[in-house]
């Protein structure tokens, strides 16, 4: 609403006042005036086949030119200027996207300065999209150079080059770094950092008391020796490709029962320290790189296979009888596009699938080059369902096994059904014995006639004798007990048999089919119905600085190779894109923030980096270092600027309140699935159990979706059964099912992600729900009366002792004298209030006001923001 006095005023402002109030800050075309025509103005006046208008507003000269109706600006007069006209009056551009009222003050100062460029324009332009220097002038399109590491007043604050940048930044604002964190914040910070989960009392007090000059360093080494450390890094890549359990895109949302081997395959990588320029080709084209056919994989080649989970992460609705399968079939390559364009590139290509991208340099043929890497293995039109592309891991030898156990099947049901004709027969025979002589022949004929060809007669003569019916399914009725026996011993048998079977063992990954390359088509508006011209693979035009290109089918593999070349051209050192892309998000998921704060858009729209040399030195040094993530954590972790606290100062708040120059360690509130490991490693019931298929999930009685067993009926009641899922019920959550359309209650209310088809960057948020859920969740006050129980055993019944302990538990260091007294006199009174107010329905094992009181303050403990955040 706001926006219409603006306009009119911006109307009625003579264009020489424009000029003398702004004559300082200088207006050019290059710069400031481009981008608001590329992204508002191009795809209909310039880089589209017909050029309406006659207008082609890409350089100033034809604007100045202008088209059917005269030209579009007049040097000097923005008021005389046609184009200005139609933009404030919302004629162009049409459709429901305006200029903002910014937009439209640019242009009127451009104009009334006299419509100036910052250099010699072209002669001409070709029809269609063009890159020049200034689309890869963009800093992301540049080449990684690494850049010489500043000099500090202050070096003996330096512990690693990070240091040096980021306190050169500091120091030009006459700022430093902060004072280092106390030991009990510091592991707390580096295990949750590096692991995901909180330090043990005990093993916060050796760190403390640990006085040896490495003790931090020998911590770091523990802690990315552990197990845990691929179980919550692995969590941040599954988030950018989109990991589920489900296909997703409709109410059906079909399981995937073999997605969790890439999950397993992440994790076991990131523990291993595998080099990131192999685990992207694995991902990319791990299939590519092994023989065909697919057989008697090795353990490592297995891996290779699975690794291209990745590109089956989308979601996936072919399975599902009422879509629209052509549709279905192309949003799965979208998605696939999506997915790896903003994981590995960090751009918005998607934007590019209809038109030429409006902001980036991104062509519409660019977009269908990216899609001809991946369409011999998409081909939509010659699909293959989920289910289909399931390649099996059976070795010969395990498929001999299968066949002896299956012949084996075979022979019991053929022994098992030859003695039951026996009894059939015997029980026909013992029943025709007991008619008279005479009918016997009748009766025995109308058995034996088949059911279509019997006679009225033999009809009725069956109807007064059903006996003459009798075969395998109605016997029992006649030898009940015989039949039990039977059944249970035939059933003994095949059960036996069955478990010498090996069981199944497929891997939901990516192939291509050997000999099968479509055509990929560049679709007029990204409609399939309109396909146009063939597209060959290939990288981005913006990115291409060496002249890669990509063969259609490389004669030396069986598969086409196209996905094998573009993983390797990406991984080569020299893309300007990847390297940056990758160190940014591990930097964010250290800091809170990456140094870009849109990991997933370095584009035109994205953030700059706040500290673009420190960038580019991270990136060169990942790569240089053997794209070893470890080495990177190392030195993250250990520099000063990673073990600064987190406390606001005065001076860097005035300077920096949004702490860009990262004078202060950020505070973080734990991820959704932190919070629920948390919650069971203070409670002591935490499972160590690694890989595997998923935990299942379930709606309980009031609709919430908790971890359990699904034991509905048909139709969506619950039965009361309970199945007991013994120590997976306290599995870490990675580990849990990630059902699209059935989000686990608890995650998603401390904001885990919908995987549609991905995660660029988690959101944080703070909301009532939030608090009800840590007050009521049965999840929640079920591990504050574990952590209680945990307590006691522990410490006995001394509430000091109990006080201390919980408070140790929760936060990871000892209370201060006033907070132990606060909290003896809480225990105190919450003891005398539940001894006054006995339970009206006590629970079966009953509890002393004391243990009640204890319970009540771990809950407490594990609500309150200490918990929550980490320093």
């Amino acid at each position: 609403m706001w926006r219409v006095p603006i306009l009119l005023f911006i109307v009625q402002f003579p264009a020489q006042l424009w000029a003398a109030d702004n004559a300082a800050d200088a207006v050019q075309f290059e710069t400031h005036v481009r981008p608001i025509l590329k992204a508002n103005c191009w795809h209909c006046h310039g880089e589209a086949e017909e050029v309406k208008g006659s207008l082609d507003a890409r350089l100033v000269r034809t604007l100045l030119q202008g088209g059917d109706s005269g030209p579009a600006i007049t040097r000097g007069d923005h008021v005389g200027s046609l184009l200005y006209h139609r933009v404030v009056a919302g004629d162009m551009p049409p459709g429901e996207k305006k200029l903002t009222a910014a937009e439209i003050e640019v242009l009127a100062r451009w104009i009334d300065q006299g419509a100036n460029t910052d250099r010699v324009e072209p002669a001409s332009l070709p029809t269609g999209p063009v890159i020049g220097d200034d689309e890869r002038s963009h800093w992301s399109f540049q080449p990684v150079r690494r850049p010489v590491v500043p000099e500090v007043r202050h070096p003996a604050l330096v512990r690693s080059p990070i240091d040096a940048f980021l306190l050169a930044g500091l120091e030009v604002k006459g700022l430093s770094f902060g004072a280092e964190a106390d030991r009990p914040t510091l592991i707390r910070r580096l295990y949750f950092d590096l692991t995901g989960l909180p330090p043990s009392p005990s093993a916060v007090e050796q760190f403390v008391h640990d006085r040896a000059p490495d003790a931090y360093e020998r911590l770091v080494d523990q802690l990315l020796g552990s197990p845990a450390y691929g179980e919550h890094w692995g969590r941040h890549w599954l988030d950018v490709v989109g990991y589920a359990d489900s296909n997703g895109y409709s109410e059906l949302d079909s399981p995937r029962k073999w997605a969790f081997r890439y999950r397993d395959y992440v994790i076991r990588s990131l523990n291993g320290d595998k080099p990131w320029n192999d685990f992207l080709v694995e991902q990319l084209a791990g299939d590519e790189l092994l023989p065909q056919p697919l057989e008697n994989l090795t353990a490592a080649q297995a891996d290779q296979l699975i690794a291209t989970g990745m590109l089956r992460m989308g979601p996936d609705g072919t399975s599902d009888g009422a879509v629209d399968q052509n549709l279905a079939r192309n949003e799965v390559i979208a998605n696939t596009i999506k997915i790896v364009s903003t994981s590995v590139l960090g751009l918005t290509v998607a934007c590019a699938q209809c038109h030429d991208h409006r902001y980036d340099p991104i062509s519409q043929a660019d977009y269908y080059g990216l899609r001809a890497i991946f369409e011999p293995a998409f081909d939509w039109k010659n699909w293959r369902s989920p289910d289909a592309r399931l390649v099996s891991l059976w070795t010969d030898e395990t498929r001999k096994q299968a066949a002896a156990a299956e012949a084996d099947l075979q022979e019991i049901d053929r022994q098992r059904h030859a003695e039951l004709d026996q009894i059939v027969n015997q029980t026909f025979e013992r029943e025709l014995a007991k008619l008279p002589t005479e009918m016997q022949s009748a009766a025995r004929l109308a058995h034996d006639t088949a059911a279509d060809k019997r006679s009225n007669a033999q009809l009725e003569l069956i109807k007064q004798h059903p006996f003459l019916n009798v075969d395998r399914s109605t016997v029992y009725l006649y030898l009940p007990d015989r039949l039990t026996e039977f059944n249970k011993r035939w059933d003994d048998c095949a059960e036996t048999a069955a478990k010498k079977k090996p069981a199944d063992d497929f891997v939901q990954c990516l192939t291509e089919i050997p000999g099968q390359i479509p055509a990929t088509k560049l679709f007029a508006r990204g409609d399939f119905n309109s396909p146009k011209q063939d597209i060959a693979p290939g990288e981005l035009t913006v990115l291409n600085a060496q002249d890669f290109s990509i063969a259609s089918d490389d004669p030396q593999l069986a598969t086409s190779g196209r996905r094998l070349a573009y993983a390797r051209h990406l991984t080569d050192g020299r893309h300007p894109l990847v390297a940056r892309v990758l160190v940014n998000r591990f930097w964010l998921n250290h800091f809170g923030r990456g140094l870009v704060t849109t990991p997933a858009d370095f584009g035109a729209l994205g953030q700059p980096p706040s500290h673009p040399e420190l960038l580019d030195w991270l990136a060169d040094d990942f790569m240089a270092g053997g794209w070893k993530l470890k080495r990177l954590h190392r030195m993250i972790v250990t520099s000063t600027a990673y073990r600064q606290s987190s406390e606001h100062r005065a001076e860097l708040d005035a300077v920096d309140p949004e702490n860009r120059l990262l004078g202060r360690m950020p505070a973080r509130r734990l991820q959704a699935e932190m919070l629920r490991d948390a919650l069971l490693a203070t409670s002591g019931r935490l499972s160590a159990k690694m890989f595997g298929p998923p935990v299942p999930i379930t709606p309980d009685d009031v609709g919430q979706v908790v971890v359990g067993a699904d034991t509905r009926d048909s139709s969506g009641r619950p039965t009361g059964k309970v199945v007991d899922l013994g120590e997976d019920e306290f599995r870490r959550s990675i580990y849990v099912q990630v059902q699209r359309s059935k989000p686990l209650g608890l995650l998603e209310t401390f904001d885990a992600p919908t995987m549609s088809p991905n995660c660029e960057q988690r959101a944080s948020s703070t909301n009532a729900p939030q608090s009800l859920m840590l007050m009521n969740n049965a999840f929640v006050l079920q591990q504050a009366d574990e952590m209680a129980e945990r307590i006691e055993r522990e410490v006995g019944a001394d509430l000091s002792a109990q006080f201390q302990r919980a408070w140790q538990m929760a936060y990871c260091r000892a209370p201060s004298a006033s907070q132990l007294q606060a909290g003896l006199e809480f225990l105190g009174a919450q003891a005398a209030i539940i001894a006054a107010n006995p339970a009206a329905d006590p629970p079966a094992e009953p509890s002393t006001p004391s243990q009640v009181a204890l319970s009540n303050l771990c809950q407490a403990l594990v609500m309150s923001n200490g918990f929550l955040y980490v320093d």
